[in-house]
């Protein structure tokens, strides 16, 4: 299951049954808000009281205004059941001394926002500004932005350039610039169409919710679209509320964000708020096991890019690094640190196959994943000069030589809370550890929900594995009960034996996990109960521990959403395998200490591999009940069991 799934569904819903368009003229006799721009034409007979000498607006109950240029005002009372709009086809944006404010969305699952009820005092601005629509899961959704910046530079038309306070604004850059946002969701920069922009040494602080990250509605900054190029350098970008994303690349664009801080904090849920997909999701998926409202950064649509250098990247829940409903996409972290903050959350998602994730020097520290995959490619590596000059060229990141020497070479480090990469759905996806990388979980290290994966560990330069409840790899069926209300049910009884599958071969659906120069501490274990092998090589490698097929059980037989938190846990009781085989392949010079009972079904020696048991134990074999003596050099396969006994 991606973050989004291909579920249909009512786009925008609020009261249900009633219309949007309905809905919203229903707001003109509800206290405290007042109508849609566009929705509703201002009558003669409902003309707003005109501003007096001082400056001063009141908007009646029952009246409509409709600002068909940008005005300037002191004071604005908006009673309640007043009525303030746009021309059709604009939006109306708020600011009192720069900040923009006053909006909230016209409904739980708003397509747009309204001013609300209120007394606004100091340098009031409204602006009139054409509407942006951007569309998602059949909804089309009316953003406003402070700035919006197309293939010719800044489009005053679009934006709001009464919330841009200090620094520079032109057409190719913003320098020491600031946005400020109590509304809901509002945008910050939008760079799009093509354009070629720079936002530097700026600020950007947002509190109040979003609505839809797909859409980016409510994102601080958007870089969107094929050629479009968006660096951001030295900024501070703060946000706090539901879907109140920092950072959104999407549908071709480049993004570059550099020397920044980026941090996300959760939002208040509506009370009426229901879990949905598609151009409802406000919320992560509980089937994760996880939760939380709000995500740092991410990248959306095909062929998009966007990378992180020396910056610190953080949110409060759900996840940090995230890509949704890709294709052929990359996203990548140079020398920056990817931080959950809250007690539940992923450090990055590799959403589909054709997406890639790739970390250098980067370090991890997160609450429950460093990384998802539904079949992208992952990579932790070292930012080594050649590395880093590579992906320079790669990404276009337009380093120059200068920052290149300045980039000081160093491992990833991650340190999970909990589990360290998950495959859930899709494809199951690679992942490839190397350099002095350091993977440190308080969890399983790799959990594979019945997908293919491929592992490919090399420690040649130092990388190190540590799972902390004892488990490298786990591999079991899916506890994804597929919707949001859905219950995850426990099987019971022992799996039907599929008489077609193979459990000594090595099938293209199979995972596949292989470890170069490292040596390894714990155990393996495969609890599928459909036809799937757990493959494991080992090479210049030694591994202590239990390799077995086995059951696995969640501690609660049924899993609700209530139960969130019991979802990827649980414990392995090693049995023969039935359609879960397991195959062990120990080339040169690798050795393997078995700790328990391990039940494989093929077993290949290198003529310089050993098997054996702890000190002061004795370890024996038997090949379809039948005791066999261990010889280096050897194949077994069928039933095999390896029991560990006290030595005599």
């Amino acid at each position: 299951m991606s973050e989004v799934t291909p579920h249909t569904m009512e786009p925008v819903r609020a009261e249900r049954g009633v219309p949007m368009r309905s809905r919203v003229r229903a707001l003109l006799v509800v206290a405290g808000v007042v109508a849609a721009p566009g929705l509703l034409a201002p009558t003669a007979a409902h003309a707003a009281t005109p501003a007096d000498a001082a400056g001063r607006r009141t908007v009646a109950p029952g009246e409509i205004w409709e600002v068909a240029e940008i005005t300037r005002l002191d004071e604005l009372v908006v009673q309640d059941g007043a009525v303030l709009t746009a021309p059709e086809g604009h939006t109306l944006t708020l600011t009192v001394d720069g900040v923009e404010t006053g909006s909230v969305l016209d409904g739980t699952y708003g397509w747009t926002t309204v001013i609300a009820a209120g007394t606004y005092s100091g340098d009031i601005v409204l602006t009139p500004a054409v509407e942006h629509l951007e569309s998602f899961a059949g909804a089309t959704f009316h953003l406003r932005q402070g700035v919006y910046v197309g293939a010719g530079g800044v489009v005053t038309e679009s934006s709001v350039l009464s919330s841009v306070r200090g620094g520079s604004l032109t057409d190719a850059h913003a320098r020491s610039v600031s946005l400020t946002s109590t509304g809901e969701a509002f945008n910050g920069f939008f760079v799009a169409d093509g354009a070629q922009y720079t936002l530097a040494d700026s600020r950007i602080a947002f509190d109040g919710n979003g609505r839809l990250d797909f859409a980016s509605y409510g994102a601080a900054v958007t870089g969107a679209g094929a050629g479009t190029r968006l660096v951001v350098d030295g900024a501070d970008i703060e946000t706090r509320g539901v879907v109140r994303t920092g950072v959104i690349a999407r549908d071709g664009a480049n993004v570059i964000v550099k020397n920044s801080r980026i941090h996300t904090r959760e939002g208040v849920l509506p009370d009426d708020y229901e879990p949905g997909f598609g151009a409802n999701m406000m919320s992560v998926p509980w089937m994760l096991g996880l939760s939380g409202n709000v995500r740092a950064t991410n990248v959306l649509g095909e062929n998009t890019t966007a990378t992180y250098l020396n910056s610190s990247v953080s949110s409060e829940s759900w996840g940090v690094l995230s890509t949704d409903s890709v294709r052929n996409s990359l996203l990548a972290a140079i020398n920056s640190t990817v931080t959950v903050t809250g007690d539940s959350g992923y450090g990055t998602y590799a959403d589909g196959s054709g997406q890639q994730g790739i970390f250098l020097g980067t370090h991890f520290d997160v609450a429950t994943f460093a990384a998802i995959s539904t079949g992208g490619a992952i990579s932790f590596t070292d930012s080594t000069r050649e590395g880093v000059a590579t992906m320079n060229s790669y990404l276009l990141l337009g380093l120059t030589e200068q920052e290149l020497d300045a980039i000081e070479p160093r491992p990833s480090v991650v340190d999970s809370r909990g589990f360290g990469v998950m495959w859930h759905s899709g494809d199951g996806g690679r992942l490839e550890i190397g350099g002095g990388t350091r993977f440190t979980t308080a969890e399983t290290m790799f959990l594979d929900k019945g997908k293919r994966v491929t592992i490919v560990v090399d420690g040649s330069q130092g990388a190190e594995l540590s799972a902390g409840n004892g488990i490298l790899v786990q591999i079991m069926e899916t506890d994804d009960p597929g919707s949001m209300t859905g219950v995850y049910t426990e099987p019971a009884g022992a799996p039907a034996m599929d008489a077609r599958f193979d459990t000594a071969a090595e099938h293209t659906a199979d995972a596949r996990a292989s470890f170069v120069d490292i040596s390894l501490t714990g155990d393996f274990y495969n609890a599928m109960r459909t036809g799937k092998n757990l493959i494991l090589s080992f090479r210049r490698s030694s591994v202590e521990g239990v390799v077995s097929a086995s059951v696995s059980r969640h501690a609660v037989p049924t899993i609700t959403s209530a139960e969130w938190r019991h979802i990827n846990h649980v414990t392995n009781t090693p049995q023969p395998a039935i359609n879960n085989g397991v195959i062990v392949k120990l080339a040169a010079g690798s050795r393997w200490t078995v700790t328990g009972t391990s039940y494989l079904t093929r077993l290949v020696l290198d003529a310089t591999a050993t098997v054996q048991a702890p000190p002061g134990k004795t370890l024996a074999l038997t090949v379809n009940g039948t005791p066999t003596a261990l010889t280096p050099g050897t194949t077994y396969s069928g039933a095999l069991t390896l029991t560990v006994a006290q030595g005599e």
